[in-house]
């Protein structure tokens, strides 16, 4: 009997123009917790849809405690006792936990063929209770938390005896405890015999969950080790193909003038009393824990949302700002949280996205300037170095960390002084992280003001001039970059606010 649950061999799958798999091979024992890691584009999407039947590989073969199986379709996966877990869940909002759980594989009475519900929720209670869950089945998905959703997905996995679990960035929009509750299961289903494939950016998830690391890099299988083997600086070098010396560039910049005066401002419910200046020249650090009010107080200075009480100051005057168009009007702009929805237009080109805060200069009696709209587009793609094979590519067709590069394009096509920038490497590799944080120290260089919210403790120490922590909607300590420590940020973030 093969000692692996779950074996690819040579795996290789080829779309129009791409070779997304390249001779890939992967190997997973019971009850073992395996970390896959890559770059986005690496060819993890494409490896997770060949186990789960979405995609069939050209060449190669796959061994399911070992005999050699022919996955064609999810179902074939389902029957394997093979299930995955998305970084968004893939559930129906408008339906209880129990029928999210047991979808495709209710009780049914054989006799009146209708659904057994007091058996289902007392099943799927069951589930919940084992994972620890501190909410009833019969709840609706709607009413849930990310977090909530990811438990129940993991139900769904329980309820169809899975044995081999497929987690793909669980974590990257979990607050710190969510993301301990989430190991805590993790750690519990490999205990019983579950083996979990875990997909992640976050060395810290690595290093804390996981037994043994695949890289995959450029399509290709690059190599496995024991976590406890590898250095970060070796699992950074097999995942981008290159050395990162230093992934924060130095701090060479010149603090200029103020040029930002936030004072007394309040949205009852979100936030209260919030002072502080920006300078130009200078990124300023907003963290705390998931909640604080950081994303909320940013959204009311760039006009999504009204405030209730204070003044805006910029460059010495007081201004009103009631919409983002004043906002954008007055030099500020704002790359949001979650680039997808809010960032993007995914079915629209890299040239359309860029240019749509350019359209009054690129644009006259309502006709567009087509060969305008291309050069300022070519321009500003080469200036942060988005990687596509043409300005008409498609953003969807892009990794996440390059539809960030596209979202901090679109900002400079407008005249700003001033940027935000909500969880700008949120969900993108180690080699996009390092290539945002060297556009985000260019920009503070060419003198743009910056406010960076992050939940990320290594970048808010490495990029940020000046830091403010926040709860509960307020600021509860401010402090030099230099000044600042993870136990500082952390006791200020956790501080009770009076």
């Amino acid at each position: 009997m093969s000692k692996y649950i779950l074996e690819l061999k040579g795996i290789t799958k080829t779309f129009p123009g791409v070779k997304a798999l390249d001779n890939v091979c992967f190997q997973l024992k019971p009850g073992e917790i395996h970390a896959l890691m890559g770059e986005n584009g690496a060819g993890k999407s494409t490896f997770i849809k060949i186990i789960t039947g979405v995609h069939q590989p050209d060449e190669g073969e796959i061994y399911f405690k070992g005999e050699q199986v022919v996955i064609d379709n999810p179902n074939d996966s389902k029957k394997l006792g093979i299930a995955a877990i998305y970084q968004h869940a893939t559930s129906y909002p408008d339906l209880s936990v129990t029928e999210n759980i047991f979808i495709g594989h209710e009780y049914i009475c054989p006799q009146t063929k209708r659904l057994l519900w007091k058996k289902m929720n007392a099943k799927a209670q069951e589930y919940l209770d084992e994972l620890g869950a501190n909410f009833e089945s019969t709840t609706m998905m709607k009413a849930l938390s990310v977090a909530q959703q990811q438990i129940v997905e993991i139900a769904k996995a329980l309820s169809a005896n899975a044995e081999v679990i497929i987690m793909d960035e669980p974590t990257s929009s979990l607050t710190t405890s969510e993301s301990e509750d989430l190991y805590r299961i993790a750690e519990s289903l490999r205990d019983s015999g579950t083996s979990i494939i875990f997909i992640s950016h976050r060395f810290e998830d690595m290093y804390r969950l996981a037994d043994i690391v695949t890289v995959l890099r450029d399509s290709k299988y690059i190599g496995t080790w024991g976590v406890n083997e590898v250095s970060n600086e070796d699992l950074i070098k097999a995942m981008v193909g290159r050395e990162i010396t230093q992934l924060f560039p130095e701090k060479k910049r010149v603090l200029g003038k103020e040029i930002l005066k936030v004072h007394g401002l309040g949205k009852i419910g979100y936030f209260s009393d919030i002072s502080f200046t920006l300078r130009k020249g200078e990124i300023l650090g907003l963290t705390g824990l998931v909640g604080a009010g950081r994303t909320e107080l940013c959204q009311a200075i760039f006009g999504i949302h009204s405030y209730d009480k204070g003044h805006i100051y910029l460059e010495g005057s007081e201004v009103e700002i009631n919409h983002p168009s004043d906002a954008m009007q007055l030099g500020i702009g704002y790359l949001p949280e979650d680039r997808q929805a809010q960032g993007l237009i995914l079915e629209w080109g890299l040239e359309k996205n860029i240019s749509l805060s350019a359209l009054d200069k690129i644009s006259r009696n309502g006709w567009l300037n087509k060969k305008e709209e291309i050069k300022i587009a070519k321009r500003l793609a080469d200036k942060v170095n988005v990687k596509a094979r043409s300005v008409f590519d498609l953003a969807k067709q892009l990794s996440g960390g390059n539809q960030q590069k596209v979202v901090v394009a679109k900002l400079l096509t407008a005249d700003l002084k001033i940027i935000i920038l909500d969880e700008p490497t949120k969900g993108v590799d180690v080699g996009a992280k390092s290539a945002i944080f060297e556009i985000m120290t260019d920009l503070a260089v060419q003198g743009y003001a910056i406010i960076m919210i992050s939940s990320e403790m290594p970048e808010i120490l490495g990029m940020s001039d000046r830091i403010l922590v926040m709860r509960e909607g307020r600021i509860t300590a401010e402090m030099t970059g230099e000044e600042a420590s993870q136990e500082r940020i952390l006791e200020a973030a956790m501080k009770k606010t009076a």
